[in-house]
């Protein structure tokens, strides 16, 4: 399970503003309760003393996970969600502690961290983290100094893995290939970080083997391959084909090309 209130929250029953970090509305849009595309609002900057609140619902919410029985909880911030947002210097503009410096930005990161350590242990929490993507308008003018910095810090804490995709998403959506230009973040960030490394986003089952022999990675994270092939470690182990995915279907808000995928016929 991984934590992500996002950065604009579907608040259309309630009429409420949406909360974000500043009061500037990410490019793109998100699916309405109808499963419509819509355009994001304009949010409400957090003001600091909201803050404190919003790191309970992530304590919170941790807590409730391992309550339920899950064998650990990731931390997302990637993406352009809002842990995201105030990391990176093209969407906080804040004056306060929470924006300015490398440190500053990443503040809010590190306290959601000291909130959710306690609850989970350390050894059961991971961390994703996006250095390249440009997803909901994100981007920094020194990602490689910020999430150098970050990548160090989080070597205090004993976490369980760090998780970062390959630069594959756009400013408002994820294509199906790596995006040319980008430093790799498996080779990038996996020497810097003391735990095991998870890398994600344009790998083939071939691909990831050839990271993971090579030492550029510790593990191989799917997102659409896993939706199309609910079997996909049988599938991997038995040499077998794999079901296409339909991208059009991700987000249909019913089971069809999301969750009827067929499994092998000898998968449990």
């Amino acid at each position: 399970m991984h934590l992500e209130p996002p950065a604009f929250p579907r608040l259309w029953r309630s009429g409420r503003v949406p909360r974000a970090h500043w009061r500037r509305a990410a490019p793109g849009g998100t699916y309405s309760p109808s499963y419509e595309f819509v355009a994001y609002e304009t949010p409400r900057a957090l003001a600091a003393e909201e803050i404190p609140g919003i790191v309970e619902q992530f304590r919170n919410a941790a807590a409730n996970a391992i309550k339920a029985g899950f064998d650990g909880v990731e931390i997302h911030g990637a993406n352009g969600y809002l842990i995201d947002e105030f990391l990176q210097n093209a969407t906080n503009s804040r004056t306060d502690n929470y924006g300015g410096s490398s440190e500053n930005r990443s503040r809010f990161l590190f306290e959601v961290l000291d909130a959710v350590i306690p609850e989970t242990g350390a050894n059961r929490l991971g961390v994703r983290l996006s250095p390249w993507s440009t997803y909901n308008g994100m981007s920094d003018t020194d990602p490689l100094g910020l999430f150098t910095y970050v990548v160090k810090r989080l070597n205090t804490l004993g976490l369980a893995y760090l998780h970062m995709p390959e630069g594959r998403a756009d400013g408002v959506g994820f294509g199906d290939e790596l995006k040319t230009g980008y430093i790799s973040s498996a080779q990038t960030f996996s020497s810097l970080f003391d735990g095991p490394f998870i890398s994600a986003g344009g790998y083939s089952i071939d691909s990831a083997k050839a990271a993971v022999s090579a030492g550029k990675t510790d593990a191989i994270a799917f997102g659409r391959l896993f939706i199309a092939n609910p079997d996909l470690p049988e599938r991997i182990a038995a040499a077998a084909a794999l079901n296409a995915y339909d991208r059009s279907k991700f987000y249909g808000g019913g089971a069809e090309g999301y969750a009827d995928y067929p499994m092998l016929g000898y998968a449990s």
